[in-house]
């Protein structure tokens, strides 16, 4: 069993670091207290930092290029026709059309994730037009975390295309929360119509809330928790996006998207960074129990039995080790 997970972090994770503790900055800027962007280095505003301080998301408009929206655009299509194999990538359908008949080729896919080691569209978590914003909130040692590549199929009736409000850092068992943050880049234009992020400003301040799969009556994607009894007359935005526009926000930032009434697929593709300076934590014992096991119980499968056929025990920090990728900095190598 050794071997076999020595082999496994050899294959996937080579340039990983380990996840070590730090303290949350906390920093002054005349009479202001910043706790969720650091001074230094810094290309936001003032105006930035403020808004990202008061509500836990800023867009950044037209950041990322049509020429490589295009190109992970393609790399999508590859993976979807089986041209290309990606280690411990996940592909995930929507329920809705994973008990229809087969839907051959990108229509049957709803979300790749975990794209780390594909050298494509792992070029999106090292841009340095994103890494230069989300260096204000991780600092200089920086982990691509959780990687994705969302294909927000149209309603099939059954309203499964939405997905519930939720915050990220349930499925997350590293900390401190401040010094994580997602950038996600819509590959298209994305409105109300075809479901947009829709975000609780200011909801970043709050605690970590209990989450569950919604009761919904035409069912729940795989993994897709909400908060349990969320109330939704919470004051909500819906962020419209362009192509390359980016969102930047708050593992805690509460968010969720509406069904997709178009007849096309929606495209977005966003990463999960983190300081590699954050530590693990046991999540046994805590809200985070479920998602933590249901996490565990997947990639074992994907991974298989041990040489010995035994299975193989792996911790939950241990299946974000495998999932996660070095982007920017330094830290200590796995031993």
């Amino acid at each position: 069993m050794a071997e076999r997970l020595r082999t496994v972090f050899g294959h996937l994770g080579r340039h990983s670091h380990d996840i070590r503790s730090a303290p949350t900055a906390s920093l002054d800027v005349g009479a202001e207290k910043f706790l969720y962007t650091l001074d230094s280095p810094s290309c936001l505003t003032y105006e930035q930092r403020k808004f990202y301080e008061d509500n836990g998301y800023l867009v950044i408009k037209d950041l990322v290029s049509p020429e490589k929206l295009e190109r992970y655009r393609q790399r999508f299509g590859e993976i979807c026709q089986r041209k290309v194999q990606v280690p411990g990538l996940l592909i995930m359908r929507d329920v809705a059309i994973a008990k229809s008949e087969f839907v051959p080729g990108e229509r049957a896919i709803t979300k790749i994730q975990d794209f780390a080691y594909d050298d494509v569209l792992f070029e999106y978590c090292c841009l340095p037009e994103v890494l230069k914003y989300v260096e204000n909130f991780t600092g200089p040692n920086i982990r691509a975390m959780h990687t994705m590549l969302i294909n927000k199929p149209p309603d099939a009736g059954k309203k499964t295309s939405r997905h519930p409000m939720h915050q990220d850092l349930h499925y997350f068992p590293f900390r401190p929360a401040d010094r994580i943050v997602c950038a996600w880049t819509a590959m298209q234009q994305v409105n109300r119509v075809n479901g947009c992020l829709v975000v609780v400003p200011g909801s970043h301040k709050g605690e970590l809330l209990a989450h569950e799969y919604p009761k919904w009556e035409g069912g729940v994607n795989k993994m897709y928790h909400g908060i349990q009894n969320y109330d939704p007359s919470q004051p909500r935005v819906h962020l419209p996006m362009e192509a390359g526009d980016t969102v930047f926000f708050h593992p805690l930032l509460i968010h969720g998207s509406g069904m997709n009434r178009t007849t096309g697929f929606r495209k977005s593709i966003s990463c999960h960074y983190a300081s590699a300076d954050c530590h693990y934590i046991d999540v046994s014992d805590t809200t985070q129990s479920v998602i933590a096991d249901e996490v565990k119980e997947l990639v074992q499968r994907k991974l298989g039995a041990g040489t010995g056929g035994e299975k193989i025990d792996l911790s939950f920090a241990d299946v974000w080790q495998l999932r996660s990728r070095a982007v920017k900095g330094t830290g200590k190598l796995n031993e």
